[in-house]
């Protein structure tokens, strides 16, 4: 049983995990589906930072190079001196400007699994041409006396810095177009920031278009109104183009603050700057400020277009931080909760194993060992459902109904097979354990022995004494026969005033023996009946050696019966052996042996 338990088990075990590896194969495959789209989600809002600061650091570039154009201006207009404060101010932005070239062009230190969209380095090469073009050119407008400088000196030198941003804008478009292409959702922040750029460098330039006339002092000419004229409808186009993304920054309180300051200062003070200074200079060459003056007061009005360019930033860079850390933490949720699941999982199939599987084999096996009669002790855990504890204790009603049906079944089986007088064999159950002791010897040597005895006179007791005194008779009988034999040996009562017992050996010798010993017992034993009569009693014995099976137990018997009547023939209180077993049919026998009865009992009428 243990090995078909073992065997159970096992398969019930191995049942059990290969649908929950199944399962948890399935649940595994679902979740890094799901945690690669995550994966996925968060990298692109990684790459996406990294690549919306990169394009930043590309539009601080340009307004570098835009904002350089203001103290060059000042410079150009004014007299030459290597130690004035607007000569520091110039290098200072020429320093500055550089250094954002330099940071751009660099190769950015790569955070693992991103990668860049770096500008090609001929758009760099053609900027840094035109820009060390540019600046040997306003050098050279600021090294020629103001008296000699003219008008169209100082404009070729502006138009040369014009130049120089639009190289620039030539890579920013380029870089757009790349971020653009590698995720879409960068359209938005990524156009609406160059949008900006551009305006901050076309409100710089429409102040430079007018500048040199006021440098001089001259009045402007149809070309400078016709440059002006265009500047300004593409600032308005592109503010315009503003107004379209308010989407991007509706709600925001910083950046709806910047824009009313573009309109109220740029929009508001600035052009009118301009458009009062071009008053003037279609009138005359007298203009109510300086080159100076104009470059302080109407820098201060690009100051708003600066700060909402970079608000505006700062806002699409936060909301890709947000969305980086947004997909982390859903990324991270997501491989926790599978996590967890997978842990459930598995710590269901072991609850399962421990708290269902385990008992329902333990009930099994106890199950069975009921069946066979060998049931064994059920060890109950706190830990187990109710429904296991119901279902052991519903086994052991079963194991005590069955004890109890075992208990009436041995009493009945008892009650079937002992001779309710003297609790010993009765003559069916003596049958019954004869032909099966007997039954498949092939041996020779391998034989039973079966003593008959009979009572000797019985029926003088019965007529003198009593029926009574008859049973006391058997009883003691029987108690004395049981007492001298072998534990091995079976006492039955045969039929009447008859005994047989079945000796467990095959020595016929000794079974004569033992025999004789019962003989000799019963004659000397006093047998005092239930109301203090005493008698004694003799008995006949008749002993036989046999083998086979079915047929040969009733020849054993035969031939004990043969011998017992010889015994009785010669006077009782005989012991007589049969030499050998009969072996005629057990009808023909039995016939022969009521020949010998009849006989017999005709014989002894007179005794």
């Amino acid at each position: 049983m243990d090995g078909s338990k073992s065997k159970a088990e096992h398969s019930l075990r191995r049942k059990l995990w290969t649908r929950t590896g199944l399962a948890i194969v399935c649940t595994v495959i679902l979740a890094l589906t799901i945690i690669g789209r995550l994966y996925v989600d968060y990298a692109q809002a990684r790459q996406n930072l990294f690549d919306i600061q990169a394009f930043r650091l590309l539009l601080d570039a340009a307004n570098h190079l835009s904002a350089e154009r203001g103290p060059a201006n000042v410079m150009m207009a004014a007299e030459a001196s290597t130690d004035s404060s607007a000569s520091k101010r110039l290098a200072e932005f020429r320093t500055r400007s550089d250094a954002a070239l330099d940071g751009v062009a660099a190769h950015l230190a790569m955070p693992y699994g991103l990668h860049d969209h770096p500008v090609p380095k001929r758009l760099f090469d053609r900027v840094r041409e035109e820009l060390s073009q540019a600046r040997m050119e306003v050098d050279r407008v600021v090294s020629i006396p103001r008296e000699n400088r003219r008008v169209e000196d100082i404009q070729q030198a502006i138009g040369q810095m014009f130049v120089v941003v639009d190289e620039l804008q030539a890579a920013i478009a380029w870089k757009a177009n790349e971020l653009v292409n590698s995720d879409t959702s960068l359209a938005g922040p990524v156009l609406t920031g160059q949008i900006l750029s551009d305006l901050r460098e076309y409100g710089g330039r429409i102040a430079s278009q007018i500048m040199a006339p006021v440098a001089l002092g001259e009045k402007l000419e149809l070309r400078n109104l016709i440059e002006v004229g265009r500047t300004r409808g593409r600032i308005l186009e592109l503010w315009r183009l503003v107004g379209g993304q308010d989407a991007l920054y509706r709600g925001d309180a910083r950046l709806l603050d910047s824009r009313r300051d573009v309109e109220r200062l740029f929009f508001g003070k600035g052009l009118a700057i301009i458009d009062t200074l071009i008053a003037e200079g279609r009138l005359s060459g007298s203009y109510s400020m300086t080159a100076e003056q104009l470059t302080t007061r109407f820098v201060a009005t690009l100051q708003p277009l600066e700060h909402f360019r970079s608000e505006f930033l700062n806002l699409a860079v936060e909301n890709v931080v947000a969305a980086r850390d947004r997909a982390l933490k859903i990324l991270i949720a997501v491989a926790a909760v599978t996590a967890l699941l997978l842990a459930v999982l598995i710590g269901f199939v072991l609850s399962i194993q421990v708290s269902i599987f385990r008992p329902l084999l333990r009930a099994g096996e106890e199950v069975i060992g009921l069946a066979e009669d060998n049931p064994s002790a059920l060890k109950r855990d706190l830990y187990h459902a109710s429904e296991m504890l119901h279902l052991f204790d519903a086994i052991d009603i079963l194991q005590g109904k069955l004890q109890e049906r075992a208990s009436l079944m041995g009493q009945l089986k008892l009650q079937a097979e002992t001779d309710g007088l003297t609790n010993v064999l009765n003559r069916r159950a003596l049958d019954q354990l004869g032909e099966r002791r007997v039954d498949g010897q092939t041996k020779a040597d391998d034989a039973s022995i079966l003593i008959l005895i009979d009572l000797d006179h019985f029926k003088r007791i019965n007529d003198t004494h009593g029926h009574l005194a008859g049973d006391d008779v058997l009883k003691e009988a029987a108690r004395l026969m049981r007492s001298l034999v072998r534990p091995t040996d079976i006492v039955a009562r045969f039929g009447g005033e008859e005994f047989a017992i079945l000796v467990s050996d095959h020595d016929l010798a000794g079974a004569v023996a033992l025999a004789r010993k019962i003989r000799l017992a019963l004659q000397l034993h006093e047998i005092i009946t239930s109301d203090g009569t005493r008698l004694r009693v003799t008995a006949s014995f008749g002993v036989a050696k046999g083998r086979g099976g079915q047929d040969g137990w009733r020849c054993l018997i035969d031939a004990a019966d043969a011998a017992l009547y010889r015994a009785k023939l010669s006077g009782r209180n005989r012991v007589r052996f049969a030499r050998e077993t009969l072996t005629q049919p057990a009808s023909e026998s039995a016939s022969t042996l009521r020949d010998i009865k009849a006989k017999n009992y005709r014989s002894a009428a007179s005794f």
